[in-house]
């Protein structure tokens, strides 16, 4: 069995923490270094239902995309949801290790993990890597579609491969609208506007569309947007990132087992669809 220092440093490789954003909060969290690993866990988020999970299975190390302590922290003290995550991982000799933004613009990246959720061919990053002298990494990917589908079948296809959430899938444009051409972007993606129109794509999916730039957006072009659930859209990373890891292990003949979360951690629990318009509502004048 491999040492956690080792997996580490294979991840590592995967995903340089040289290539996180300077913001990012990437890397080992917790776990000893000469400890022996036989399992790993994947999934996007480090919460208490994660942990509880990883303890269950008998997990070594839990790899996430999200980071625990993103903005830092002066106490790990239990009585805090984020304290007992690192008291239940310390207690239960398990380690964490966070990817994020390096994993974002890796190649293969989260985007990567996407589009191929969607069955969409990429052609390149949306905003490239400037280090990468092949032109694989970078933030987002631009892909393209086999065959024209309207805005309508594009969505029910996003609603139909990515994992189910509360939010679903919601589209900003002409629902009959011929789409070709799509950017992609796992999480968060309303800072990309600029570059998505930029590359002259049909439509851009990505998460948390907030309403202003999403007006915004519709008012300066006609690109369609579909709006997917923050963690649906990363979580096709993480099978991904453990079958890179599983590769990993059978050229070392290290005999990891992995596994991927099914726990959905997307914290949206419900939606009510709505069913009145502004004139029967009955909201006063």
């Amino acid at each position: 069995m491999p040492r956690l220092s080792e997996v580490i440093a294979a991840l590592d490789a995967l995903w340089p923490p040289s290539r996180a954003e300077q913001w990012d909060a990437v890397g080992t969290v917790c776990g000893d270094p000469d400890a022996e690993v036989t399992r790993v866990l994947f999934a996007v988020d480090p919460v208490q239902e994660i942990v509880d999970e990883a303890v269950e299975l008998g997990a070594d190390l839990v790899v996430t995309h999200h980071p625990l302590y993103l903005r830092g922290t002066t106490t790990v003290e239990a009585g805090t949801f984020k304290g007992r995550v690192v008291h239940t991982l310390i207690k239960n000799d398990i380690a964490l290790h966070v990817a994020h933004t390096n994993a974002d613009t890796a190649d293969p990246g989260v985007s990567d993990a996407l589009a191929g959720a969607l069955d969409l061919r990429v052609t390149g990053p949306l905003v490239p890597d400037p280090t990468d002298p092949a032109g694989r990494r970078g933030l987002g990917r631009i892909c393209e579609l086999d065959h024209p589908e309207t805005l309508r079948e594009f969505a029910a296809r996003a609603a139909s491969r990515l994992p189910s959430t509360a939010q679903g899938i919601r589209a900003a444009g002409d629902p009959d609208a011929l789409i070709r051409t799509v950017a992609v972007s796992g999480g968060s993606g309303d800072s990309l506007f600029e570059q998505v129109r930029a590359v002259g794509v049909d439509a851009f999916l990505t998460a948390d569309l907030r309403h202003h730039p999403a007006s915004e957006a519709r008012e300066r072009s006609p690109l369609a947007l579909v709006d997917a659930a923050h963690w649906a859209t990363e979580w096709p990373w993480c099978e991904q990132a453990a079958a890179q890891l599983d590769a990993i292990s059978e050229r070392h003949g290290w005999g990891l087992r992995t596994h991927v979360s099914r726990t959905v951690t997307d914290p949206w629990t419900a939606h009510a669809p709505s069913v009145t318009s502004p004139s029967t509502s009955g909201a006063p004048n």
